[in-house]
């Protein structure tokens, strides 16, 4: 598998949509914006987050298809990972070398990461990539309409060389 992370093209957003508009996949990452299934919406969000230099964003290639997305924000102390790999490339160890490749990027420690407590995939996925939950928090999951437990955790290791 040749996995490759590069920086968003426009070209890139109707399969990003596709995939984050997939009701299963949102269920599992239950913390979705509220107008996620809004394509405008889902744009236009994209165009901020691509403006704004303080966020690092990446799409995930795999064998030249775009399997996802991967990215980080907050200032210093604070930077918070995120990502969304594609429903169909799920399983396949994707999400993990995809986070092992972005730390690489992503300089910053220690970097945090929140994810759905029954969320157990992608639990494993940053354990296997160093994080250690921290904490426990209940937030609103919009994909699920419901309040949630979810774990926060952190990666305190400094970046690889």
């Amino acid at each position: 598998m040749d996995l490759t992370l590069r920086e968003m093209r426009d070209e890139d957003l109707p399969l990003l949509f596709e995939q984050w508009a997939d009701p299963v996949a949102a269920h599992m990452a239950a913390f979705t914006a509220p107008e996620h299934m809004d394509r405008e919406a889902f744009e236009r969000r994209w165009s901020r987050l691509r403006a704004d230099e303080t966020i690092l964003n990446r799409v995930v290639v795999v064998d030249d298809e775009v399997a996802g997305t991967i990215g980080s924000w907050g200032g210093p102390g604070e930077r918070e990972i995120t990502y969304w790999i594609g429903r169909a490339y799920w399983g396949k160890g994707i999400a993990t070398q995809a986070l092992s490749a972005f730390m690489r990027i992503e300089r910053s420690r220690p970097l945090h990461a929140r994810v759905a407590a029954d969320n157990v995939a992608s639990r494993r996925v940053l354990e296997k990539c160093g994080f250690r939950p921290i904490a426990t928090d209940r937030g609103f999951a919009e994909a699920r309409a419901a309040e949630i437990e979810e774990l926060v955790l952190r990666l305190d290791e400094p970046a690889p060389t």
